[in-house]
């Protein structure tokens, strides 16, 4: 895969994205260490419990979001916080994110940078629009099906690359071409639920290294 930034959000609540992404960032991470290419970070852009907890690095060194405020040019990419080889700017609880604005422009001196960028769960368009490519993670169900065409719709004109990442189980039936017809987007992967990922994410382990997930991961990383 070459340089690229590449945005993970979720059709709907818990539908995963966090944990996908930060998966997806971690097989980048191994084929870029294969080419020598360069880092691979993780950025924490989703509202919620914060990529640290998901991944066990609350007490971990490096600079948060709300440390960037002051000079966001100036990012780099070596100090950052790591997990599995991969670079992680995380949000911080105690304290506010810098204005969108910052934001941005962090994204861009670290995509100058960077080997990869992963963003997890932007939500501004300005962020969006950094993204080569989006990936929404969508359940198989009705809520999902109508998280996505929200999305479709809110990225048309912003980014050209919007691609499914579908995840089972169906409680109700819906097939993967299904809702891919519905959507009348493109699907990345499809992946089993993966039976580990909750114990996993619960010990701050983050998503496992094998597995459903991990296998889907790869595979999209292979697609890009």
């Amino acid at each position: 895969m070459d340089r690229r930034t590449v945005a993970v959000v979720g059709a709907r609540g818990g539908a995963g994205a966090s944990s996908f992404a930060a998966a997806f960032a971690r097989a980048v991470r191994a084929g870029a260490g294969r080419r020598r290419r360069g880092e691979v970070v993780l950025v924490d852009l989703a509202q919620g419990g914060g990529l640290d907890v998901l991944l066990g690095l609350e007490r971990a060194e490096g600079p948060r979001w709300p440390d960037l405020a002051a000079d966001p040019g100036g990012a780099v990419v070596g100090g950052l916080a790591q997990w599995s080889g991969v670079r992680v700017l995380s949000r911080d609880r105690g304290r506010p994110d810098p204005a969108v604005a910052v934001r941005a422009e962090t994204l861009a001196a670290l995509a100058g940078t960077a080997a990869c960028l992963v963003l997890d769960g932007p939500q501004e368009e300005s962020l969006l629009a950094a993204a080569d490519t989006v990936l929404v993670v969508a359940p198989r169900d009705v809520r999902s099906a109508a998280g996505v065409l929200a999305w479709r719709d809110r990225l048309a004109g912003v980014v050209g690359d919007v691609r499914l990442v579908v995840r089972g189980p169906a409680p109700g039936g819906l097939g993967v071409l299904e809702l891919a017809h519905v959507v009348d987007l493109p699907v990345a992967v499809a992946m089993r639920p993966d039976r580990r990922l909750d114990s996993a994410l619960e010990h701050g382990l983050g998503p496992p290294p094998r597995g459903p997930l991990a296998r889907a991961a790869a595979r999209v990383v292979a697609e890009l």
